[in-house]
Formats: C-alpha cells, sequence, structure tokens
C-alpha cells in the first residue's frame, strides 16, 4: 500500500502506528463491504432475470405444446359421438403425462370423457370458474370430480367457429420442474403459479387464494398468451451472502491492519531488523559443496548466508541482501559474515581437508566501499592459516568502472584469492567482460541450467558459454544442478564444476561435518 512521506512522517511512536493501522484496515473494510455487497446484489438481480425468463419461456412452451395436442380434436366435438372418438380421447391422454383427463364440450355439455367415457353434464357446474366465452382460460382447482383433495389445472380451448363448444383438460400439478430450477438459486425460498384467485404454491400441498401470498414477490412472471402468472420469491441479499461479506470483510481488515503495522515499523525504522539480528546472533553460515564434474569429489565450499528472524522465520536472501544493499547496511553485514566464516573454520578444518576452496559473494557496493581491503585483511587474519584456499565471487555489477575494477583485481590477487565473476549472464551480462578483465572461475547463472532439456534460447546461449569459456581457459561452475539429465549434458558441454541439491543442499556446520564424514571428498560420483 503505497504511503506518503507526510503521513510518514506523522507516525512518531508505536501507538499512533496502531491507530493508523487500525483506521486503514477500517477504512478497506468499509470498501470491501460496500463493493462486496454491491456486487452480490447485481448478481442476484441477473440470476433472477435470467431464471425469470427461463420460467416465462419453459412454462409457455408446456401450453403451446398442449394447445398442438388438443387441437386435432377441437373439430370433432361437434360432430362426432363419444364412442367413435373415445378411443382417441383416451390414448392422448395415456400419452401426456401432464394430462389427467380430456373432455369433449357441446353447447356447454361435457358430453365425453377419455376418463368416464359417454356422459352429459354442464360444464359450467363441473368447472365454475371456467370462462368459456373466452377462446382459452386457464384455472387452478382444488380437486377435481375423480381426484378429490388434489389441486389440478383446467385448460380450456374453445372451438374457433362455433361458441360453447370446446375442449377441457385437466392437468396434473408438477412443481418439480419448478423447484429443480429454484434449486440452483438457494435465495430463492418458493414459487407460486396463479390463475384467477386461487394460487398452487411450491411450500403448501393444496391451493389457497391469492391474497395468501407474501406480499413482496421477488419476481412476478406474466405468461403471454394465457391468464397464468408465476411469483418467485426469496431474499435478493441472503443473510448467510451478508455473513459471509462481513467475515470476509472483518478477516482482510485484519490482515490488512497487520500489514500496515509491519510496513509502517520498517519504514519507521529502516535497517534497525538487520541491524538487531546481527546482534542477536540471527544470522547464520550454510555451506554448499562444490564437486568436480569428472570425477564427482568435493573440490570446494560456497559460503551462503541465511537468516532465521524470531518472528518471520526464514528470511530469503535475495530479499534482505537487496534490502541491506538498499539501507546501506551491506559493509556491517559482509564483515559479519566475515566473522561467521572465521568462527566456523575453527570447527571445520578439523573435518575439510586442507585446501578445499571456499568462496564467498562480495556485493559490488563493498568492494567500492574505503574500508574493504582493510575488511578483506581483518578477515584473512583470523581464518585459519594454510587451509583454506579462497574465491571471491563478485557479480558483473562491480566492472562498470572498468579501471578501478582492475586495480582491485590485482590486490585481491596479491592476497592468494581467486576471483570468480558470479550470476554471469543475468546482469549486465556482456562476453566483452571476460576479455577486459582476467577470472579464474566462471559461474553460470542456475536459469541457464534449469533450461537443459526444454525449449528455450538458454540452452544455445549455455552452449556458447561454455566453448567460449573453454577457448579462453576458464574454469567453469554451474549452479543449480538438480538432475542427472542436466549433470550429464554439462558435463558433455566441457563443464569443469557443478554446484546443487543433485550434489547436496547448503548445510550448516554440524551437517557439513557429518556429509564429510559419510561422504568423503574422494568419493566418486554416479553420474
Amino acid at each position: 500500500m503505497p504511503l506518503s512521506t507526510s503521513v510518514m512522517r506523522g507516525i512518531m511512536n508505536p501507538r499512533r502506528i496502531v491507530c493508523l493501522s487500525a483506521a486503514l484496515g477500517f477504512v478497506f473494510f468499509l470498501l470491501f463491504v460496500v463493493c462486496a455487497l454491491t456486487f452480490t446484489w447485481n448478481r442476484h438481480t441477473e440470476s433472477h432475470n435470467r431464471l425469470a425468463d427461463y420460467v416465462q419461456g419453459y412454462v409457455t412452451s408446456q401450453f403451446n405444446s398442449l394447445q398442438q395436442t388438443l387441437r386435432p380434436l377441437q373439430a370433432i366435438a361437434s360432430s362426432t359421438s363419444c364412442d367413435a372418438i373415445r378411443n382417441d380421447l383416451t390414448r392422448q391422454a395415456a400419452f401426456s403425462p401432464a394430462i389427467r383427463a380430456i373432455m369433449l364440450v357441446n353447447s356447454g355439455t361435457i358430453f365425453c370423457s377419455s376418463a368416464t367415457g359417454s356422459q352429459s353434464r354442464e360444464a359450467a357446474s363441473v368447472f365454475p370458474t371456467i370462462d368459456m366465452t373466452r377462446a382459452l382460460d386457464v384455472r387452478v382447482m382444488a380437486s377435481t370430480r375423480m381426484v378429490q383433495n388434489k389441486p389440478s389445472i383446467v385448460f380450456w380451448l374453445a372451438d374457433d367457429n362455433q361458441q360453447a363448444y370446446g375442449i377441457i383438460a385437466t392437468l396434473n400439478v408438477n412443481l418439480s420442474p419448478y423447484l429443480l430450477l429454484a434449486s440452483r438459486h438457494p435465495e430463492i425460498s418458493g414459487l407460486a403459479i396463479a390463475t384467477g384467485d386461487s394460487v398452487l404454491t411450491t411450500w403448501d400441498e393444496q391451493a389457497v387464494p391469492l391474497s395468501a401470498l407474501p406480499s413482496h414477490p421477488l419476481r412476478t412472471v406474466i405468461i403471454p398468451g394465457y391468464p397464468m402468472t408465476l411469483y418467485l420469491f426469496g431474499e435478493v441479499l441472503p443473510q448467510r451472502d451478508v455473513y459471509l461479506i462481513l467475515l470476509g470483510g472483518l478477516l482482510l481488515s485484519i490482515i490488512i491492519s497487520f500489514i500496515c503495522f509491519m510496513m509502517f515499523n520498517l519504514r519507521q525504522r529502516p535497517g534497525k531488523a538487520i541491524l538487531d539480528g546481527i546482534k542477536r546472533g540471527e544470522f547464520h553460515i550454510e555451506y554448499q559443496p562444490v564437486v568436480e564434474a569428472t570425477t564427482g569429489r568435493v573440490y570446494g565450499l560456497e559460503a551462503l548466508l541465511r537468516w532465521n528472524h524470531p518472528t518471520e522465520g526464514r528470511i530469503p536472501p535475495d530479499s534482505f541482501i537487496s534490502y541491506a544493499e538498499r539501507q546501506n547496511l551491506i559493509v556491517p553485514l559482509t564483515r559479519h559474515l566475515f566473522k561467521l566464516i572465521a568462527r566456523d573454520a575453527e570447527t571445520l578444518r578439523h573435518a575439510i581437508p586442507a585446501g578445499t576452496k571456499l568462496g564467498v559473494n562480495i556485493s559490488p557496493l563493498h568492494l567500492s566501499y574505503p574500508t574493504f581491503r582493510e575488511d578483506v585483511l581483518d578477515w584473512l587474519g583470523a581464518m585459519p592459516s594454510n587451509h583454506f584456499s579462497y574465491v571471491f565471487e563478485i557479480t558483473e555489477r562491480a566492472m562498470v568502472d572498468e579501471k578501478e575494477a582492475n586495480e582491485l583485481f590485482r590486490w585481491i590477487r596479491q592476497q592468494a584469492i581467486q576471483i570468480a565473476i558470479d550470476d554471469f549472464g543475468t546482469g549486465h551480462s556482456a562476453l566483452i567482460y571476460l576479455e577486459k578483465f582476467k577470472f579464474d572461475y566462471l559461474k553460470i547463472d542456475r536459469g541457464f541450467v534449469l533450461s537443459i532439456g526444454t525449449e528455450t534460447v538458454n540452452s544455445p546461449v549455455l552452449d556458447t558459454v561454455l566453448s567460449l569459456a573453454k577457448k579462453l581457459n576458464l574454469n567453469t561452475v554451474a549452479e543449480g544442478v538438480e538432475t542427472e539429465e542436466q549433470a550429464r549434458w554439462l558435463i558433455n558441454g566441457g563443464i569443469s564444476h557443478m554446484q546443487g541439491y543433485l550434489f547436496s543442499p547448503p548445510r550448516t556446520v554440524n551437517q557439513l561435518i557429518e556429509y564429510f564424514v559419510n561422504n568423503p571428498s574422494t568419493k566418486e560420483s554416479n553420474i
């Protein structure tokens, strides 16, 4: 979260840091809740509109299909006896699962039924709510004569040419399709089908009056061409969603407050964490073996600085080293590195063969620091005499100033320290450095090694670097070797040394001693 300089100046003590962090967390909470509620509201609204459109289309298609089933029977209502057409009526009703019975009406009298056959009853007395003056009418009935206490839908389709002639179909009420649609929308609590003053609902098995419905439906769906209305009931914003949004906003605001608090503390006290870590002994050295490519023997070690923070845990080296450089703390950090190596060396010299190469990373900022030479001499004086040989691993950034770099390199060699160009190809990367400066080792960045076996541009570049190093008589060290395939490719390419998890991860002093005891430096590699 970007913070202005004026805000940072206002933070003078821990209490103000806590208050500002809490305030920013509360503002985030409000913004999150408003945005989340708005988004959820709009999403549910669009979902309900789609559901309403789908239900409307579904019901319309069902009634249109029913009309297509009944219209062929319409013409015979006034011209055929019941005995002649009863079988047709029964077959049509049997093959339409939604139809309970089909009845033919002649002059307002039901004279034939698919269920009971020939009869003579006034249609108005049997279905008093049907308006036979209409070309089409639909009504809900609480029960029928044949099926008591079970609601049905009565469908009237009039003859186009004669009044009071037509077809009446009683339909079974099946709300399963509507329930299936609603199940995809947990915020929908129910549906209702209304015709006239009667209503069928998903929450009551019997027909109820229209006045019994809740007063505020989510959606009112009018079925075009049919005197029927569908209602969707529920909540646009269910309480479950509101609670989840509030809980999510609360948790995120706590996280944001904590992050702000940590950032304010770091900005308020730049570099203090590193200096405190040095004082409290939070840093230690891990050593990663470097092996000879052809024999697999341990040739040297690279000293790697590690930081175990008491609250943040293990801090990645790239993070704290780059941070130390930005805060001008790399010099005290490198001096601490020298001190730790000298302390470890007193223990390691009893387990590690004499002459083992010890590689140390040197920051370009330390190289140009006035006390660099004094720091190096102090460190060499603290190391066991005539046991280790040393290699300074220097990145390409240190070679921008050619004159200064040549002078420093000459002095370093006078101290019997060899020089390796570290992470070659990842920084300012210029092959011309190999001609301008004299190096003993060229360390190839792990990014090139990882490209082995993949179709990337790095593989041919790596091949070119190895060929050039061979022509310039440079020792080469491949970092980050993790697989036997990578190792074989590098060996075939002429690499002289390798380093990576295939051989050993970085190890603490005790782990390194155990490694040398169990894996003598003369042991051959299986590659």
